[in-house]
């Protein structure tokens, strides 16, 4: 990477096309085609956050975000495959087949008691409402394009904070204050980077003049391989508390390292996680797990106490099986350039859930990981893919029952358990052989238990029936 000059920032720092690496090629076609029509109709248009990081690391984004002066409304108009998500926090999803361009509006953070407005009209939240711990309810779209997506809630860029979902507010012994109760409305470039989570996810690369703005030293810390929060440490915490276990998960995935200020500053308010969203916690959950470096992270987890207040489970029983489970996990993912879809939710799960020793039998009390909302479907799910184990190792079965076997709705998942945590590489090219030679098999995450029949029954022909003779004929 080029290295950059430190220094205070008056302004912007703007580095222009010949300092730095990121070249149009490295950006996805889908996101230069919405870059560039919200430039044909005079919208300031960026690409923002971890895609910026990511390109002048030499890594490959896994999203390509966009961030724009164009209101919601403003872009749907542009493209007809845009859809509005959100209700607190509108969202432009631009949609190319199976693939996701997400346009944000600039936004900036809202003071306490000041009226939000989106697209012109006025949109308050009753502060006292939050402030009791009243949940509102998403907009019918929010729940059908996170069902749509498969992750049962829209995605948002994952450097900015959305309202949180006031866990916890009005119990006794909670505070809380400083929590971000309050929406976010549209303002300016500078005023959308200060409100982003870290340094390094602030970095914005103009379309216009293919050179990168740094509003917050970013740039500098991307070089010394920092993580560091925009702001005072213990009030950026304090209003989202699950930023640490970003910072935890982001230094685990770069490999850099927490800057001192901000790691004090989770060790302190480390309780403080308690407040956050149950849901949003197991979410950053698996997004650790998808990284391919959640050994390193969990074990940072641990370190700075996060994991006893999130997962107690874990914390209790953290040992060398436990990082040996997600040690072969890691070196399953980095096998592949972007994410593969075997990763399911019910796989991720088991990683963490079989070192503690469970055996899934329909006896056993359902599996529980502090106050994570795990999915039933997916706990049956993983103990399908458990129960399935000893036949995938049966290979000395008939080719007819190896047949049946592959045809279970769950042959994929399992045999994606197998290849991480099984160590049978042999077992694992018999079985893609025999699917290979012709066994279908239901996609990764789908299909519905069962054996359907491998091969085709012979029909019994029904015995024709000869003329009824009744009494006194002929």
């Amino acid at each position: 990477m080029v290295a950059y000059n430190a220094g205070l920032m008056a302004g912007p720092r703007i580095v222009p096309r010949e300092q730095h690496p990121i070249s149009r090629r490295d950006i996805d076609s889908d996101a230069l085609k919405v870059l560039y029509r919200l430039r044909q109709f005079n919208h300031t248009a960026y690409l923002v956050g971890g895609s910026v990081r990511d390109l002048l690391l030499s890594r490959r984004p896994k999203d390509f975000d966009v961030g724009t002066s164009a209101h919601p409304y403003q872009v749907k108009k542009l493209f007809r495959n845009c859809w509005i998500i959100g209700r607190r926090f509108r969202l432009a999803h631009v949609r190319f087949g199976q693939k996701i361009i997400e346009v944000a509006t600039f936004r900036r953070q809202v003071a306490a008691g000041e009226e939000v407005v989106q697209d012109g009209v006025p949109a308050p939240i009753h502060h006292a409402q939050a402030e009791r711990g009243e949940r509102l309810r998403p907009a019918p779209n929010e729940l059908s394009r996170g069902a749509a997506s498969g992750g049962g809630a829209p995605r948002a860029q994952e450097d900015v904070s959305p309202a949180e979902p006031f866990r916890g507010a009005g119990a006794p012994g909670v505070n809380n204050e400083h929590l971000i109760h309050r929406d976010n409305t549209f303002g300016t470039p500078e005023e959308d980077a200060f409100r982003r989570d870290f340094t390094i996810n602030a970095l914005f690369y103009d379309i216009a003049t293919f050179s990168i703005i740094d509003y917050v030293s970013g740039l500098d810390d991307l070089r010394d391989r920092v993580v560091r929060s925009i702001g005072e440490p213990d009030l950026r915490l304090r209003e989202d508390p699950v930023r640490m276990l970003r910072a935890i998960a982001l230094a685990a995935r770069l490999d850099f390292t927490i800057e001192p200020g901000l790691l004090q500053a989770i060790r302190t308010h480390r309780q403080e996680i308690a407040k956050s969203s149950p849901a949003r916690m197991l979410e950053e959950y698996y997004k650790i797990l998808r990284a391919g470096s959640s050994e390193r992270a969990f074990r940072g987890l641990g370190d700075v106490g996060l994991l006893e207040p999130t997962a107690p489970e874990l914390h209790r029983s953290a040992g060398d099986v436990l990082w040996r489970s997600l040690a072969e996990l890691d070196a399953y993912r980095r096998r592949f350039e972007a994410t593969p879809d075997t990763l399911t939710n019910p796989i991720l799960l088991g990683t963490l859930l079989v070192p503690l020793g469970l055996t899934f039998n329909r006896n056993e009390a359902p599996p529980r990981l502090g106050a994570l909302p795990l999915a039933r479907r997916d706990v049956e799910r993983l103990r399908q893919i458990l129960g399935l184990q000893r036949r995938l190792r049966d290979v000395a079965a008939a080719p007819r029952a190896q047949r049946a076997v592959a045809h279970r709705g769950i042959f994929r998942d399992a045999l994606a358990w197998l290849e991480i945590h099984g160590n049978a590489p042999d077992l694992v090219v018999h079985w893609k052989t025999l699917v290979e030679s012709g066994a279908p098999a239901a996609a990764p995450g789908q299909g519905v238990e069962g054996e359907p029949p491998p091969f085709r029954r012979r029909r019994r022909r029904r015995r024709r029936r000869g003329p009824l003779h009744h009494k006194g004929a002929g």
